[in-house]
């Protein structure tokens, strides 16, 4: 009975955990009104590196009083060009002018504003660009969302002019300029945005001089600043290839000497230029349009530095992170890929040369030193991603040279992390390095992420706020390998138990990292967590043995599904502003707009595919598991039937990755970063069960039958039914007696032939029979020497007595 219901308990078990951990929320700050006034002063292309006491003393007394942070200027175009950055700000959404563009990606023309009434300004190309964002761009931004929320609003320059227009083109006041006394102009309306010029180029000296220009028009805009009003400084936009992260400081009432974040980031330190349009509405108490704004509203939070140069020099060093991650990511997945290519090419002859044969025919054996240096190589390659990871601990991007610093901190983990491996308990059995490479990968990605993920933001193996996706918890690349990481951990811990518990261990292992993946304080990925909660189903219904039934998978996809439309439910109940991406999605799905998310995810999953290098790493692992792992001669069928729990694993991983990386928009990138740790775990578990290929062991007096589920490995005393010739085997085959030598009723004394070298000794509990397990004790026979046995085609062929 409790068989047949092992299952659904398990699923319920599994789903429990799982809309757990989502439904879960830190506590977010609740934005109040602070201000009866909001200036939003923009200068193009100003970051960090520009803002010091001598060139811009009033930005830095502004920042020394207010909230400092680094802000992405993502739009929907590709750089974020001044014109681009002005108009998201308006829409509080990405959004991206239309008309042609030049070689940089900017547009060509300047914007034509017209004063028919010396009041306000227009905007003839208005209902263009409307058309433009709505029509073309798979965002659906609204421009001039932010002007439509409020009465009456300000433009002073261009650039302001392009935020502040209405839909239809229309701004309600407009000055080309600042006035000789901006004070009747700043407080005509609630709503004021000031262009204050650009600052770009990479020469220091004109940085500066623009820099300082832009600088005299703050204090200009401060000295004549409305009444209990909030000052809003924001490097609005890049300038050139390639994009950086730019200033954002906020001067009020409730904004003083704090760090700048909102909901849509997650991370302290952090905005987004679609934050700034809900920031200003929720400052002044207004509500926010019945189109939700892309961004959420900031606020001002705690442990900022009280040395200012100190405080700044976090974001400023952020921007220069970002900017060498760009650069030494591609190359490091470009090697990873090709090194990972020449090893599956390597290991072909070896797979061909494992297997020991018997007679004078077959293929000379491959001399163990080769063998012992391949097995290391595919060690190493398999703790390549965790230690790239952490060599984020090191400033590396602060080098004259850091592509060249960054590759040499993650060889010198990598060879740290093979040699513990290496000479790690166990290392010598057929499943010790994959349980050791497994479990350090799981510890290292775990860890970073129960400390903040201080290691993925910005990181060669995590994300970049430059491109504005995620600011927290688990990257792409970072759940790929820790999904894989644990769900083989998992493996390889169930392997070492009783059968009947293999499901509990696995649902144990599993359920955790779902935790760790899905919760909002930690990973910070539904998506993931319901892609790995699938996996876990899957991984736990056959870890005791048997195929993937269509039961089996029917009972995982009721867990994912179960726990999806938990975690959705949860999240539709909860207000419009705090709801997260699920809920936003299919509250854009009721009221027609949900086609934007599926063509955005669409065109994500096809650029990934065809650009990303781990599209590479995962077919590469493809084509090796199919055409020769999983071969006959390949070793890893063998190790399926060995080791059940393993075969578990392995499907599970292949479910969660493939599942996450559909639903996520990252195509390949999510299996690609998996097989980077499965894909040499399994070649090298695969050589080392071709090389046992031949070992038997002898049943003592007394054995069990091989469903009496006595060993702790599953049938056996000891695990003996997944032994090499157990009744877990590849064909589940249970022999009645000994293979050679006397019957079972007269056991002898067996010992290993002077030839064995001890390295093939069995170590693992699956593997190795202790003649006195089942509690008998041998009869003084004397001892029998055992020959090899023969074998000629499979393992299962065994030679007549």
């Amino acid at each position: 009975m409790l068989r047949r219901i092992a299952p659904a308990l398990l699923t319920v078990l599994v789903v429990a955990l799982g809309v757990t951990a989502l439904a879960a929320r830190p506590p977010q700050g609740t934005p109040q009104r602070t201000a009866d006034f909001v200036v939003l002063a923009g200068i193009a292309g100003l970051r960090w590196e520009d803002v010091d006491p001598q060139s811009t003393p009033t930005l830095w007394r502004m920042a020394q009083d207010g909230s400092i942070g680094s802000l992405s200027v993502r739009s929907a175009h590709r750089p974020t060009c001044p014109v681009d950055g002005w108009l998201t700000l308006g829409a509080g959404s990405f959004a991206a002018w239309n008309g042609s563009r030049s070689v940089d990606g900017c547009p060509s023309a300047g914007v034509t504003v017209e004063q028919p009434d010396g009041i306000g300004a227009n905007l003839p190309d208005q209902e263009s660009v409307v058309q433009y964002n709505q029509q073309r761009l798979p965002w659906g931004a609204m421009p001039g969302s932010l002007s439509e929320s409020v009465r009456c609003s300000v433009a002073v320059g261009p650039g302001a002019a392009v935020a502040a227009a209405r839909p239809f083109g229309r701004v309600d006041r407009y000055a080309s300029g600042l006035p000789a006394d901006p004070r009747p102009l700043l407080g005509s309306c609630v709503l004021s945005i000031v262009d204050l010029g650009t600052v770009e180029g990479e020469d220091p000296a004109t940085r500066a001089e623009e820099a300082r220009a832009a600088d005299a028009e703050l204090a200009r805009v401060l000295a004549a600043r409305p009444p209990r009003s909030l000052v809003l400084v924001a490097g609005i936009s890049d300038t050139a290839q390639p994009a950086r992260l730019h200033v954002a400081v906020a001067d009020g009432p409730g904004w003083e000497r704090g760090w700048l974040t909102s909901a849509s980031t997650g991370r302290d330190g952090y905005l987004q230029l679609v934050d700034l349009a809900p920031t200003a509405l929720a400052a002044l108490g207004r509500p926010m349009p019945e189109r939700l704004f892309l961004g959420r509203p900031a606020i001002s939070t705690g442990g900022r530095p009280a040395d200012l140069a100190e405080a700044i020099d976090a974001p400023a060093s952020a921007d220069r992170e970002a900017a060498a991650q760009r650069s030494v990511s591609g190359v490091f997945f470009a090697l990873l890929a090709g090194v990972q290519v020449l090893l599956a090419l390597a290991i072909l002859p070896l797979l061909r040369r494992a297997r020991p044969h018997a007679g004078p025919a077959g293929p000379t054996p491959v001399s163990g030193r080769i063998v012992a240096v391949v097995e290391l190589l595919l060690v190493a390659a398999a703790l390549t991603v965790p230690a790239a990871l952490l060599a984020d601990a090191v400033p590396w991007w602060r080098g004259e040279h850091p592509g060249w610093i960054f590759a040499g901190v993650t060889a010198l983990l990598v060879a740290a992390g093979t040699a513990a491996v290496r000479f790690a308990p166990g290392y010598a059995g057929t499943l010790g390095p994959l349980g050791a490479v497994a479990g350090l990968t799981t510890l290292v990605v775990g860890l970073d992420v129960l400390t903040g993920a201080r290691l993925q933001l910005n990181g060669v193996v995590g994300y970049s706020a430059l491109q504005g996706g995620r600011y927290a918890g688990l990257s792409t690349v970072g759940l790929g390998v820790f999904l894989a990481g644990a769900l083989l951990t998992g493996g390889w811990f169930a392997q070492r138990v009783h059968r009947g518990w293999r499901p509990a261990v696995m649902v144990a292992v599993g359920g955790l990292a779902v935790v760790v993946v899905g919760s909002p304080y930690l990973g910070a990925d539904p998506v993931g967590a319901i892609a790995l909660t699938a996996g876990v189903s899957v991984a736990a219904v056959i870890s005791a043995g048997g195929w993937l039934t269509i039961s089996r998978l029917a009972w995982a996809t009721m867990a994912a599904l179960a726990v999806g439309i938990g975690f959705a439910v949860v999240d539709l109940r909860r207000p419009p502003g705090e709801r997260g991406s699920l809920g936003r999605f299919l509250s854009a799905l009721g009221d027609g707009t949900g086609g934007f998310a599926v063509h955005r995810s669409s065109t994500e999953n096809f650029e990934t595919l065809v650009n990303s290098p781990l599209t590479v790493l995962a077919l590469a692992g493809g084509l090796l598991v199919w055409f020769a792992l999983l071969q006959p001669w390949g070793g890893l069928m063998r190790l399926f039937g060995i080791y059940p729990a393993v075969r578990a694993a392995l499907a599970g991983t292949v479910v969660a990755a493939v599942l996450g990386g559909v639903l996520d928009g990252a195509a390949l990138d999510l299996m690609g970063a998996a097989a980077a740790l499965v894909v040499p775990m399994a070649a090298l578990a695969s050589l080392r069960v071709l090389g046992h290929a031949a070992d038997r062991t002898r049943p003592a007096t007394g054995r069990p039958r091989a469903d009496d589920d006595s060993g702790p490995g599953g049938v056996g005393p000891v695990g003996g039914g997944d032994g090499p010739t157990g009744g877990g085997g590849p064909l589940g085959a249970v022999h009645p007696r000994p293979i050679s030598g006397p019957p079972a009723s007269a056991p002898a004394k067996v010992t290993q032939p002077a030839s064995d070298p001890p390295g093939d000794r069995r170590e693992d509990a699956d593997e190795s029979v202790d003649p006195t397990a089942s509690g008998s004790t041998p009869d003084p026979t004397p001892t029998v020497p055992v020959p090899p046995r023969q074998v000629s085609r499979s393992s299962t062929e065994v030679a007549a007595p």
